[in-house]
């Protein structure tokens, strides 16, 4: 028990080490779970409205349908952007590329006087507005220096942040007459194209560029320096970064992390809306606003995925930043949290692994229950009320994979434990007991024990004589037959078989589990032995040639040490002890007392309602003192009937004579007669007695008792 509990720990162990191996590694499937888990928070409870003054100028499908197909013409965008900065916009930021010159510009044409990229580019010059660039890795490295100053506090992360390492650039006349410049690109997030996170911040590896969002903030607050907050370990990593007043918390390589919310139809206007002759009344919804330019119109290839679950225009994600930015409203998983997690992971996971081997796997399955309860509350509540990722789904999977591991380690150990007994005892015992083994196995000290037995030991009588005149095949036969209905019996009342010796059977019981009443149990299958073998004896008259089969069983009750004995290599379960001699030497006493069935006096003592007489008391090899022994003649019904008890008031009698030297042959006729009529195996105990009067000398009881 202690070495297979060892192994289980070893193996809970074990697991519980690879596992956090794996959650350490942070594989791909783990992280799209763990970005899963979080999505499905902000879907549960999505970011308030902070209510601020940003606008989305919405390329959309009516916009298309009334100015035309995009791309537009230059002329249209400076219209737009003119009409943007006259109603007082505070800042204009393009989610668009103008990488390209305009080909429906007239100069591109022919020669003229009207240029649409010179016009876009004035107009951008007149106002607080922004242009994108995209990282391109495929394009020239970038040939453009960042409008925004930057300053470095603590260690200088470029070597941490997304590089860039070629881009998709605005037009030079446009980057020039910006006040502006930001990245556009979205960062796809592990799992489903899901935008989870925004980098900040962008590295060509001498020069930083701020994303779009930061950028577009920058303008809008009149700030012209942004601070890098470097660590302060010299690690390199980013550890937040501030707008003018607003500080704004990150991770290592300067992503923000977004926390989505559903943005109201009123927060967008169409771009057709702008370009209509009623532009003007659009001016409360433009005055003092951060206004973004995007497209949401289908095949524009602007698109994306939000953590909400729903397609979102790309022009949204930056919306959703700088909102975040502006109210403070962040979502935080800083580097530590990932190693607790994994500490609490293994420190919870050992919990179920000890629970299941102490208590067993309904404690196993409340503790995983409980602790995945709680792994998911505390991560919900960490999120609800202060915005902190704490990851329930690598919790959840490695407390179930823990829990059913060990359950079904435990259930194949008991399985192997219960083939193994099963092995052990399915020839020797009743499957009724076999039941009761496999279900108290934890119970079975296989080592050896001290247990009250009652021991049985059955011989073949005339065995030699038969296998005489019996051929080897048909004598097996016939001692197979012999140890069938034999051992039957003995299995039936819940009795043990030791082994087969040659043409002899020992068997016990109360052993390996507890067995009620094995005194009694012992002695009826002896009467039942006796029975069976009349049965085939019949049965095989002819082949035995007319001698039956005869039998002498001893039984003895008493202490007797009891388990595994042999080599380490090689043992059986039997038991030893002075009880088993006795039982052995009792058998053999059969022969003398002329009867097939003998028993102790403890045995006799625990059985009072069978039918027994006292046999006198025999020397026996090895034990030092005489024992008394008893002769079985039947169950509780002849023990109580009116013959019986005449039987044993004239046996007693017939004892005291023979304790007294008196004359005991007419006595010891008198009783074989009576007991032709009640176990015909009498007289042959009646015609030895008078030979044995040495084995009663001293006896007085008249009952039959010592």
């Amino acid at each position: 028990m202690v070495r297979r509990r060892s192994i289980a720990i070893g193996f809970g162990v074990v697991l519980i080490v690879l596992l956090t191996a794996l959650r350490a590694s942070d594989p791909y499937p783990l992280r799209v779970a763990r970005e899963t888990a979080f999505d499905f928070f902000q879907q549960m409870k999505p970011r308030a409205d902070p209510g601020l003054p940003i606008r989305i100028i919405d390329i959309d499908e009516k916009s298309l349908a009334s100015i035309g197909q995009w791309p537009w013409s230059r002329n249209v965008m400076a219209r737009l952007t003119q009409r943007l900065t006259e109603l007082g916009a505070a800042a204009v930021s393009f989610d668009v590329l103008f990488a390209e010159p305009d080909r429906t510009s007239p100069s591109a044409i022919a020669l003229g006087n009207a240029d649409y990229d010179a016009e876009f580019a004035s107009a951008l010059a007149l106002g607080p507005t922004i242009v994108g660039l995209s990282e391109n890795r495929s394009s020239p490295k970038l040939p453009l220096a960042p409008k925004a100053g930057f300053a470095i506090s603590g260690a200088n992360p470029q070597s941490n942040l997304p590089r860039l390492t070629g881009a998709a650039v605005p037009l030079p006349a446009f980057e020039g007459a910006a006040s502006g410049l930001g990245v556009v690109s979205l960062e796809r997030g592990t799992g489903g194209g899901v935008v989870r996170r925004l980098p900040l911040l962008w590295s060509t590896g001498t020069q930083l560029f701020p994303a779009l969002a930061v950028e577009t903030l920058r303008i809008g607050l009149g700030v012209t320096t942004l601070v890098v907050l470097g660590d302060t370990e010299g690690l390199g990593t980013v550890a937040g970064l501030r707008i003018g007043d607003l500080e704004v918390p990150t991770g290592p390589e300067g992503d923000l992390w977004l926390y989505y919310r559903q943005l109201a139809p009123s927060m967008t206007i169409p771009a057709a809306d702008l370009l209509g002759d009623g532009y003007v009344k659009l001016a409360p919804q433009i005055a003092g606003h951060i206004v973004l330019i995007g497209a949401s119109a289908t095949g524009l290839n602007d698109v994306r995925i939000g953590a909400l679950g729903q397609s979102v225009p790309g022009v949204s994600i930056h919306v959703q930043a700088i909102e975040q930015m502006l109210a403070g409203q962040f979502l935080l998983r800083a580097e530590w949290v990932g190693g607790l997690e994994i500490l609490l992971f293994a420190l919870l996971a050992l919990a179920i692994v000890v629970g299941i081997l102490l208590s067993g796997p309904l404690v196993g399955l409340m503790l995983w229950l409980g602790f995945a309860a709680v792994a998911t509350g505390a991560s919900w509540i960490a999120f609800a009320n202060f915005g902190l990722l704490l990851d329930p789904s690598f919790a959840l999977f490695g407390y179930l994979l823990v829990y059913t591991s060990m359950v079904f380690f435990q259930f194949s150990v008991t399985n192997a434990d219960k083939r193994r007994i099963r092995n052990a005892f399915a020839h020797y015992v009743a499957p009724a007991l076999l039941s009761q083994i496999e279900r108290r196995s934890g119970r079975l000290k296989l080592g050896g024990e001290v247990r009250e037995l009652t021991v049985m030991f059955c011989d073949v009588r005339n065995f030699a004589t038969i296998s005489e005149r019996l051929d080897p095949p048909r004598l097996l036969r016939l001692l197979n037959a012999v140890f069938g209905v034999l051992g039957g019996q003995i299995t039936a009342q819940f009795g043990t078989i030791d082994k087969f010796m040659g043409d002899a059977i020992m068997a016990f019981w109360n052993a390996p589990v507890d067995v009620d009443h094995h005194p009694l149990r012992a002695c009826q299958a002896a009467l039942g032995m006796r029975t069976a073998l009349k049965k085939l004896n019949d049965s095989h008259s002819d082949a035995l040639g007319g001698e039956p089969v005869a039998i002498g069983i001893g039984v003895a009750t008493g202490p007797a040490l009891v388990g595994n004995i042999g080599l380490e290599t090689r043992f059986d379960y039997s038991c030893i002890g002075e009880t088993v001699n006795i039982a052995s030497r009792i058998e053999d006493t059969c022969k003398i007392v002329a009867y097939d069935i003998v028993v102790t006096m403890q045995t006799r003592d625990a059985v009072p309602l069978l039918a027994t007489l006292a046999a006198g008391s025999v020397a026996l090899k090895g034990i030092t003192a005489p024992e008394p022994i008893f002769i079985l003649v039947g169950d509780e019904v002849m023990g109580q009937s009116p013959v019986f008890m005449a039987l044993r008031e004239h046996h007693g009698a017939l004892l005291a004579a023979l304790a007294d030297g008196r004359s005991s042959d007419a006595l010891a006729q008198t009783c074989a007669d009576l007991a032709a009529g009640i176990e015909p195996g009498l007289r042959a105990f009646y015609a030895a007695i008078a030979g044995r009067a040495a084995h009663f000398w001293g006896r007085t009881d008249r009952n039959g008792s010592q």
